[in-house]
C-alpha cells in the first residue's frame, strides 16, 4: 500500500525524458538545484574563487574517428588549483550500448551528468520500446548541458564530449557543445579540457581518413601525452602507479573497453619512441 501511495502521487509517468520527469515532480533533485546551491551566493570575487579553487576539476578528454567507429579517450587525473586531487579519476563513461560521453569541467556535476545522461536514455528506450537515435540522443545531452547554465554562470562548468555510433548510417559520429547547450558535429575528431587545444594540434598533424582502430588508438594516446606534456592540468601516463588512460572503441559491436595492458605496452612505446628521437 506504500508503494502504491507513492506512485498515484505521479499523474503521469508517460514523460519519456528522465529529466523532465526530474524538473516537473522533484527539482530538488536535478544537478542545477543540488549543486547551483553550493556556491555563496553574495560572495566577493576573491572568495568566489577560493571556494572553485577546492573544486575537482577534471581534463583532456577526446575522441578520434577510424574505419569503422570512433576511439574516445581521456586522461586519469582531477585538479584542485594547482594541487592533484585525484590519479584514478574516470572521464569517459558508457552511455548505452552503441553510444558514450566524455566530460571534462568541475568533477562532482560532470559525473553527475553522465550518469543522469545514461539513466536519461534508459528511461527513454523502456517507456518507448526502443532507443533513441543518434542524433536523438546528441539532442537530449544538449537539453542536459543547457539545463546545467546556472551552474555555469556560477563557476562549475561542465563540456561533454558524445560519441555515438549511428545504425541507420553505419558510421560513428561525434558530438560537441558550448556551455550553453549549443551541439556541433565534428566530422573527424575533436578534444576538449584545458589540454584540448594541444591534443588537437597532434591529432590534425597525423590523422587521416579511414584509419584502422589500432593506428586511432594510438594517435589518441599520443595526443594526451602531448598535453600532458603542455598542460598542467592533464596527468600522463603513470608506470609505476599503473595509471594509464581510459580508451573506448564505439562502432556497430558496440562500447567495449581496450584493454589496459595493450594501453600499457603503447604508451611505453610512444615515450620510448620520444625519448630516442629527443637523445635523452
Amino acid at each position: 500500500m506504500v508503494e502504491w501511495r507513492r506512485l498515484t502521487e505521479f499523474p503521469s509517468l508517460s514523460c519519456s525524458s528522465f529529466l523532465d520527469f526530474l524538473i516537473h515532480y522533484r527539482p530538488d533533485l536535478t544537478p542545477a538545484a543540488q549543486w547551483g546551491g553550493q556556491l555563496p551566493s553574495m560572495s566577493p570575487g576573491d572568495m568566489r574563487r577560493e571556494y572553485l579553487a577546492h573544486v575537482s576539476h577534471g581534463t583532456t578528454v577526446l575522441a578520434v574517428k577510424y574505419e569503422t567507429g570512433v576511439v574516445m579517450a581521456g586522461d586519469r587525473q582531477a585538479t584542485e588549483g594547482y594541487q592533484v586531487a585525484a590519479r584514478r579519476m574516470e572521464k569517459v563513461f558508457k552511455a548505452d550500448s552503441h553510444s558514450a560521453i566524455a566530460i571534462a569541467g568541475a568533477a562532482g556535476p560532470c559525473m553527475e551528468m553522465a550518469k543522469l545522461f545514461s539513466v536519461e536514455l534508459e528511461h527513454y528506450e523502456k517507456l518507448d520500446g526502443m532507443p533513441l537515435s543518434c542524433e536523438g540522443k546528441a539532442n537530449r545531452l544538449g537539453q542536459m548541458v543547457k539545463a546545467n547554465l546556472p551552474m555555469v554562470l556560477q563557476g562549475l562548468v561542465v563540456i561533454p564530449l558524445f560519441v555515438g555510433f549511428d545504425v541507420k548510417q553505419q558510421q560513428g559520429r561525434i558530438f560537441k557543445y558550448d556551455i550553453t547547450g549549443g551541439r556541433y558535429e565534428e566530422t573527424e575528431y575533436h578534444a576538449v579540457g584545458s589540454g584540448g587545444k594541444d591534443a588537437r594540434v597532434t591529432i590534425k598533424e597525423r590523422f587521416r581518413k579511414h584509419l584502422p582502430a589500432e593506428e586511432a588508438v594510438r594517435i589518441a594516446l599520443l595526443a594526451l601525452l602531448s598535453a600532458a606534456e603542455e598542460d598542467v592540468g592533464t596527468g600522463g601516463p603513470d608506470p609505476l602507479r599503473r595509471i594509464y588512460p581510459t580508451v573506448k572503441l564505439i562502432d556497430q559491436e558496440g562500447v567495449r573497453d581496450v584493454e589496459e595492458g595493450r594501453i600499457a605496452d603503447l604508451c611505453n612505446e610512444l615515450v620510448e619512441t620520444r625519448r630516442t628521437r629527443e637523445n635523452l
